[in-house]
């Protein structure tokens, strides 16, 4: 009976022994296998947009939102959309409606663990707009502020403006974190500089799809987006060696 208990116990230890190899094996296999980095495609909406609807009468609209890493840091990023908005001053009542995108890059300054696709961007866009106006009303007024020097207008109420546009850049900067399995929140703020508009004639745009409110004194405005996205994967690069070594320090 002893023998044949040594024997089991010799066999246990044997086992165990031969397991605990196996796994320091797989450990240094594991460390030896090279680290792949996720390439994904991001799309999303702006759900900031759908909230104002609720909020304003006089505003509808919708944003889509991709981007898609390029690099370790770098992801190339668009935004397009449609918005609607009425606007009613002390002289002067119209609508503007129309299209807009958006096409730029972001840099990630968030240094993620291994596997992580968190962010704080940095980026830059290029905006681009077509849309139409519609003269509701106005009040005729010898030094109305966006009718051009002292002439007045001369549009009966209900003209329509069409064949508009506008182009600008933006700065940004938000964040994108992963809430659940592929899923991102996202809110940026914008910096918008208007570089070139197409106006009616004797007339302005006070509001430009995408680039938001334009004053008559000032072209510089500014913005936010507030994103819901999925991300998809397209593809595993391997990590360089030196950049994963710098990353670990």
């Amino acid at each position: 009976m002893l023998k044949y208990i040594t024997s089991i116990l010799a066999i246990l230890v044997c086992s165990i022994s031969f397991a605990q190899i196996t796994e320091v094996e797989k450990a240094k296999a594991n460390d030896t296998l090279p680290k792949l980095d996720t390439y994904p495609l991001r799309i999303g909406v702006d759900i900031s947009k759908p909230i104002r609807m609720l909020l304003e009468d006089d505003y509808q609209g919708f944003e889509i939102a991709a981007d898609f890493r390029v690099s370790r840091k770098f992801y190339i990023a668009a935004e397009l959309g449609n918005e609607k908005k009425t606007v009613d001053e002390s002289q002067i009542n119209f609508t503007t409606e129309g299209s807009f995108v958006k096409l730029g890059f972001d840099f990630n300054a968030y240094e993620n663990w291994f596997g992580m696709e968190n962010a704080i961007i940095v980026g830059m866009r290029y905006g681009f707009s077509t849309h139409k106006q519609t003269l509701n009303s106005y009040t005729t007024y010898q030094t109305n502020q966006h009718v051009e020097g002292e002439s007045l207008l001369t549009q009966t109420p209900g003209t329509e403006f069409s064949s508009l546009n506008g182009h600008w850049v933006e700065v940004v900067a938000g964040i994108k974190v992963e809430m659940f399995d592929n899923i991102y929140m996202g809110f940026s703020v914008r910096l918008n500089r208007l570089m070139n508009t197409k106006e009616p004639e004797n007339f302005q745009n006070l509001f430009i799809p995408g680039f938001n409110k334009v004053t008559t004194d000032n072209n510089v405005g500014a913005g936010f987006n507030y994103t819901i996205s999925y991300s998809i994967p397209i593809y595993k690069k391997e990590r360089k060696k030196k950049v994963e070594e710098e990353a670990e320090e």
